[in-house]
């Protein structure tokens, strides 16, 4: 595991010594945080990460994980789904599922943080063990357009809050607690960003049967509706009838999604066995991800609705071209035509992947823009600091503190 010294070649010694004085003035304090599920998804990947930093950094910094079965995450996944915007209804007897599996968790959870930090709504019936510590809320998708039965029984967990945290200013709800907006981040030192040697990126695309003789059009993602992997075939499909190219689908599934396997299905029907498109289930494979990221001509995330997309920041980090949808948290890190390409649809997609493909020239400069965005926006040092205020900022509500 590194430690926060580490990335002072990548952010300078004074973005770590800033770190440093913040975690100065925590000690003494817990901070819990609290999801639904240790590994598989970007909540639990950013946690990974972070948690032994804040650590390094003098912040007792703890992670739990909630319980529960199936049909809570089957619930829980119809929750993601309309909070996203997608039609789906919701019915009284999953609300009852949803507040008998967190009644359970209630009761066996200790909540003992002095700052307790929830993830997402699957933990959010917890703040009702609320005492004298601090509680925040920390929203990860997209709920700029939410169905409004579950935003509202949301709601009546989310004012029991101290404040509530989201990824960009088009998620914010009007809310009667503070908001703070914070978008996620990525690690550079992680092995799905750190540097990767020739040898060790031909050796991961030997194992998957991937030759190197066309340009590689990959999207990394779980595989889920809200990801578009269909839409991505498609898109490559009309690129196809132009540049001879291969598509590389490649993913896992997070333990509290219920639907992964069968997305996984439509993809290969839609594959139609082709050759050239690669399926590849990828469980908590780091390095792999980062090799096939590295390999790629152009880097693709077609979602429908995004959270923020971490895949995206990962690809500009590693200076490729980027086509993705102009949806939730994408244009935060893609600049039209600076950064990367924007979309919006299939054949906007395939457009866009055959214009980089055409200009190599132009697709560098994109990719080199975007590294040099990431770097200063969206690394976890950046991330670290707007915690850490953050989680000061609870014990001076008067002095309102923007991040």
């Amino acid at each position: 595991m590194v430690n926060i010294e580490d990335y002072i070649p990548l952010v300078g010694q004074s973005v770590i010594d800033d770190l440093r004085l913040l975690g100065e003035r925590l000690k003494g304090k817990v901070i819990q945080h609290i999801n639904s599920t240790p590994m598989g998804g970007g909540v639990a990947e950013i946690l990974n990460r972070m948690v032994p930093l804040l650590k390094d950094l003098g912040v007792d910094t703890k992670w739990d994980v909630i319980k529960g079965g199936e049909s809570f995450f089957d619930v829980t996944k119809k929750f993601h789904n309309v909070l996203h915007g997608r039609s789906g209804e919701v019915t009284k007897n999953d609300f009852d599922i949803f507040l008998e599996t967190s009644e359970e968790n209630i009761k066996n959870l200790d909540t003992y943080g002095d700052i307790v930090f929830i993830h997402d709504p699957q933990p959010i019936a917890l703040v009702k063990k609320r005492s004298n510590n601090k509680w925040l809320w920390r929203c990860h998708i997209d709920v700029s357009n939410p169905n409004e039965k579950v935003w509202d029984f949301l709601l009546d967990f989310i004012i029991k809050y101290d404040s509530a945290v989201f990824s960009a200013p088009s998620f914010s709800r009007k809310l009667p607690i503070r908001q703070f907006l914070i978008p996620p981040s990525i690690d550079p030192l992680s092995d799905k960003n750190k540097e990767l040697p020739q040898e060790m990126i031909d050796s991961v695309l030997r194992k998957n049967n991937i030759k190197k003789d066309k340009p590689i059009i990959t999207q990394i993602s779980r595989f889920d509706r809200l990801k578009d992997p269909v839409g991505v075939v498609e898109a490559y499909k009309q690129v196809k009838r132009y540049i001879n190219c291969q598509l590389i689908l490649a993913g896992g599934t997070a333990e509290d999604d219920p639907e992964g396997f069968k997305v996984l299905s439509e993809v290969k029907e839609s594959a139609n066995n082709d050759p050239d498109i690669h399926i590849l289930l990828l469980p908590h494979d780091d390095i792999a991800v980062n090799a096939l990221q590295r390999a790629s001509d152009v880097v693709v995330q077609k979602s429908l609705k995004e959270g923020f997309g971490l895949t995206v920041a990962e690809a500009l980090w590693k200076a490729k071209p980027v086509v993705a949808s102009n949806v939730g948290g994408i244009p935060l890190q893609i600049k039209h035509k600076y950064s990367g390409l924007l979309c919006h649809s299939v054949e906007g997609a395939s457009f866009a992947i055959k214009q980089l493909l055409t200009s190599p020239e132009y697709a560098k400069k994109l990719g080199e823009n975007g590294r040099e965005h990431i770097r200063n926006n969206f690394l976890i040092t950046r991330h670290l600091r707007d915690y850490m205020l953050l989680f000061l900022s609870l014990y001076h509500a008067e002095d309102i503190v923007y991040l």
